[in-house]
């Protein structure tokens, strides 16, 4: 019997070690049952997790809501709330959402801030490039709404957009007052107000107005219309803040205010009837 052991390739020691290297899986020294169909199902789901495209941005997540613009026989005047909203909480209050981007030149953004501070971090740079040449020429209002047009339509292309519109506010290398707008895909144009998101509904009927009854309007008038438009905005606007910034660009001038508040008066909330 000694002489058949000793002959015997299964010889005291040699099932530890093949159940070490995985070659058997239970107690009782049976060859692993492979599961061919588990087998071939992993391979499928791992190429499919492979082949499936590039996944980019779906839907914003921290907002922020309209913008406005208007033109004035001197200038320009932006304005924008300080809100950034996540979802429908109003998570962040001292977002600002205009920029100055050299002395001509303040744009407002509306929809996604990582986005929009993206865009800002380019406009930074392009600004420091200008100034390290130093020969004395800079971007007007004009190149930098075509420059943003064609950055936001190139993503767009990409299946990738910033999801953001622009205003964009400021004067042309002329001094002629500039106001542009531009959208996510790319669409953009030039009027004499413009407005996002909800007050594309409500501010900008009141804008136009505006400039109807009034077409020789000054900076200072713009100012107090923008205060009126922010304030029914706010009235009606759920993803609005009663806390905001205006910007200026004319009469020598191209500043953006300390965050501000308009005087409220919430007694109107007794008019509407039908909704006990």
């Amino acid at each position: 019997s000694s002489g058949i052991n000793a002959e015997c390739p299964l010889r005291p020691g040699y099932f530890e070690i093949a159940k070490m290297a995985g070659l058997f899986s239970t107690n009782m020294h049976l060859p692993r049952q492979v599961d061919m169909k588990e087998r071939v199902a992993d391979f499928w789901r791992d190429e499919a997790t492979l082949s499936q495209p590039k996944k980019h941005t779906l839907r914003p997540i921290v907002t922020g809501t309209s913008v406005l613009g208007i033109k004035t026989k001197d200038g320009v005047v932006i304005a924008a709330d300080t809100l950034g909203s996540y979802g429908s909480l109003a998570r962040f209050r001292d977002v600002s959402r205009l920029m100055k981007v050299n002395e001509s030149t303040i744009i407002g953004g509306f929809g996604d801030y990582a986005d929009f501070q993206h865009i800002m971090k380019l406009l930074n740079q392009q600004t420091i490039d200008d100034k390290v040449i130093g020969d004395g020429v800079y971007r007007d209002a004009v190149s930098i709404h075509n420059w943003l047009r064609c950055v936001l339509y190139n993503r767009r292309s990409k299946m990738n957009p910033l999801w953001n519109t622009i205003i964009v506010a400021g004067a042309s290398y002329s001094g002629e007052p500039y106001l542009g707008y531009v959208d996510k895909i790319g669409v953009s144009f030039e009027d004499k107000s413009v407005a996002t998101g909800f007050g594309s509904y409500i501010a900008q009927p009141m804008l136009r107005k505006a400039i109807e009854e009034n077409p020789n309007m000054t900076i200072d008038e713009a100012k107090h219309l923008m205060v009126r438009c922010l304030r029914v905005l706010f009235y009606r606007d759920c993803r609005s803040l009663n806390r905001f910034q205006i910007g200026v660009v004319g009469g020598g001038d191209c500043s953006i205010s300390e965050p501000i508040s308009a005087d409220t008066d919430w007694s109107i909330g007794a008019n509407p009837s039908g909704y006990e």
